[in-house]
């Protein structure tokens, strides 16, 4: 997509929806609030950035010609999630909502790794960054720019609902949807090639 416009909007479009990146942005929000989650953000885009980067010039041509190879590569990704997930579940039990225990339940390292695997990179590589069209380097400081303000948007959604939660007595469950929602994601990456 050369229009900035166009661009501009498929970002925030992909970006917006919910995924793993996502879920535990907004879970990280929801346990120790705004200002502590974002240091999150620059591993996010780290991780984006260097997924993308290398699906678009490296690997999205020797996937095209290579279906095993992209199934091995959804197969790690959704294996991966559910071990994230479980072990959010886990240490979710352990930690409230501004606890010291919870502060690091989700680490910049794991939301690194999750970004880097995550599908959306594909997307962004293959569909929406003109890779071979015209100079890259504006639209990745662009794809920056809009993901930082998704990722706050995420965290500070986390954090409205972890404070609601913590009202209401129930702040234990925020990490344990943010599990489940992530594992759905890995299952979904695992079982959807075979529904078709």
């Amino acid at each position: 997509m050369v229009d900035p416009l166009l661009f501009a909007l498929a970002v925030l479009a992909v970006l917006a929806t919910p995924g793993p990146t996502n879920t535990l942005l907004a879970t990280s929000g929801a346990m120790v609030g705004l200002r502590r989650s974002l240091a999150l953000v620059p591993a996010e885009a780290a991780g984006y950035c260097i997924a993308i980067l290398t699906l678009g010039l490296v690997l999205g041509p020797v996937m095209a010609g290579q279906p095993l190879l992209a199934a091995a590569l959804r197969a790690a990704v959704g294996a991966y999630l559910l071990v994230l997930a479980w072990r959010l579940w886990r240490q979710g039990a352990k930690g409230m909502v501004g606890t010291v225990a919870g502060a690091g339940l989700v680490r910049p390292g794991q939301l690194f790794v999750t970004t880097l695997l995550n599908p959306k990179a594909i997307v962004f590589a293959l569909g929406i960054l003109p890779f071979g069209k015209v100079p890259v380097l504006p639209y990745m400081l662009g794809f920056v720019a809009l993901l930082a303000s998704v990722a706050v948007a995420w965290i500070g959604l986390g954090a409205v609902l972890g404070q609601a939660a913590a009202r209401r007595g129930i702040a234990g469950v925020v990490p344990r949807v943010g599990a489940t929602a992530v594992a759905g994601f890995g299952m979904l990456l695992l079982v959807g090639p075979l529904l078709r």
